[in-house]
């Protein structure tokens, strides 16, 4: 039975690693980057593939609380999510809309959310 547990716990696989070299802070520190991908999450504008990929991502990523992300995507959603609760608000309650209509993943996460807010 123990080995089931171990089995069932542990994730088939890991989303691809093909984006995780990607610069986030130039995105963060871009207004013209970052909105090009917000808007494509939001279904506002068109995506890059690394941006559809995140698009498809997302809602497993939240769903699972990320057990398939690899280290340095779970690095790059942290800083992701500081960035967006301390400077970008508005983004972030955008994002929250499409993707926590029903304030699910707000109120799972809250106290990494509230970890981060003044932490930027």
């Amino acid at each position: 039975m123990a080995c089931v547990a171990v089995t069932w716990a542990r994730p088939e696989s890991t989303y691809t690693d093909k984006w995780d070299n990607i610069n986030v802070d130039e995105i963060l520190e871009s207004n013209r980057l970052l909105k090009g991908y917000v808007d494509c999450l939001l279904g506002k504008g068109r995506c890059t593939p690394d941006g559809k990929a995140l698009k498809e991502t997302l809602p497993d990523a939240l769903e699972h609380e990320c057990v398939k992300c690899t280290g340095r995507q779970k690095s790059g959603a942290d800083k992701v999510i500081r960035h967006l609760v301390n400077k970008r608000p508005d983004l972030w309650k955008e994002l929250a809309v499409k993707y926590d209509p029903d304030n699910i993943y707000q109120a799972r996460y809250k106290d990494k959310i509230d970890a981060v807010k003044g932490s930027a």
